[in-house]
């Protein structure tokens, strides 16, 4: 009998990488023009704006790829409702703890960054009171990865577990005429649409509720990563036409900072917002960031599957990482931004000093315990640590 293959190096530097680059990101966002967030300092940077821009292209449906391709891993040895149990236990208990412990500190921050006097032990009963952020103080902030997440895993836990079935044979058979040529592409098609229909009048909002147009976009790169693994061909489809995606996605690139640099408005008022040609324009985005990560994802299966003694170590760090982040960026920003030093420094500090705080905390205050293990998504110090 063949054991389950638990582990594959190169998604595992990947979502290495994506967390890394969530870091940089949100390290900068004090920074960036004309977009507010929870602290700012007075003075901007372009040059972090433009790498901002940039990392945001792929940063999140990287993430959700990656997500999905793990829960490929996770049903190796179990049933629809083993999953779900798992998923109960590894997203929900640490979002949960996450809302209620790691996230108002940073509300609590923010409110003293616009003028909020009281002390943090004032402000804490707030937010069970004052409503939902922004204009009250109840948030889960940049959690809502984990929410939706959970929220896609119970929905989809009856199709992984089908797919485990002899059932799916035929299914699983008929994915692998899309790795063929340049067919993996077809992949991207249905987000392309439902992105360029519906984007206007369904901006982003990461709450679940009135996020319907995203929901279903971030879904479709969780589930693309969790088929690309299913059927292995589209992965080596993805390998071995990197080059192209990466190509297409510099072209791209240069095409979207050619029109932002030089202050180009598709909607002045030149076409109807309901036109063709609208839409196609606006296809331009979810063409551009799925041809990152399928560029990033190719790449790195060719380059990245290698096995290191630090692998796993990381892979346990990573989960309670993103869950501590951002608390600790917002919490460092909101002194550095009083100083006068310059923003590249400031910048370079938050990034340094928010890891070094984020492992040292996971090193010595939660992967030692049962208990923040538990209420950080990690599982029992025994056997393989799979976190999504």
């Amino acid at each position: 009998m063949t054991t389950p293959k638990l582990r594959i190096s190169y998604i595992d530097w990947l979502r290495f990488l994506a967390i890394l680059g969530v870091l940089l990101y949100h390290s900068g966002r004090p920074f960036i023009v004309e977009d507010p967030w929870h602290i700012n300092d007075p003075v901007k940077s372009d040059l972090l704006t433009e790498f901002n821009f940039f990392l945001s292209r792929f940063r999140m449906p990287l993430l959700f790829f990656i997500s999905g391709a793990v829960t490929w891993l996770m049903m190796q040895n179990r049933t629809a409702g083993g999953f779900v149990k798992l998923r109960l236990k590894r997203l929900f208990i640490p979002l949960l703890a996450g809302v209620l412990l790691v996230i108002p500190p940073q509300v609590y921050f923010e409110r003293l960054h616009q003028g909020y006097t009281g002390s943090f032990l004032d402000f804490y009963p707030t937010i069970f009171s004052s409503g939902p952020y922004p204009e009250g103080n109840f948030s889960w902030h940049h959690l809502w990865f984990i929410a939706y997440l959970f929220v896609y895993d119970i929905l989809l836990a009856p199709f992984f577990g089908w797919c485990r079935k002899p059932a799916a044979t035929a299914f699983i058979r008929r994915l692998g005429s899309l790795s063929k040529g340049y067919r993996v592409y077809w992949l991207m098609l249905p987000s392309v649409l439902i992105y360029s229909f519906f984007v206007v009048k369904y901006p982003s909002t990461n709450d679940l509720i009135h996020d319907p147009l995203y929901f279903f976009y971030w879904m479709l790169f969780l589930l693309a990563g969790y088929l690309c693994l299913l059927q292995p061909a589209l992965m080596e489809s993805l390998e071995r036409n990197r080059r192209l995606s990466l190509s297409l996605a510099f072209l791209l690139l240069l095409l979207i900072n050619g029109l932002r640099w030089n202050d180009y408005n598709w909607f002045d008022g030149t076409y109807p917002i309901d036109s063709w040609q609208t839409y196609i324009y606006l296809a331009r985005e979810p063409l551009h960031t799925w041809l990152w990560v399928f560029a990033i994802v190719g790449y790195g299966k060719k380059y990245l599957d290698r096995p290191h003694p630090a692998l796993n170590y990381i892979n346990q760090s990573l989960y309670p990482f993103y869950i501590l982040h951002q608390t600790i960026i917002v919490i460092i920003a909101y002194y550095v931004v009083q100083i006068s030093d310059p923003v590249s420094l400031k910048w370079i500090f938050i990034v340094l000093t928010t890891f070094t705080v984020s492992m040292l905390t996971f090193h010595l205050f939660i992967r030692p315990f049962y208990i923040t293990r538990l209420l950080f998504g990690m599982k029992k110090k025994a056997g393989k640590t799979i976190v999504p």
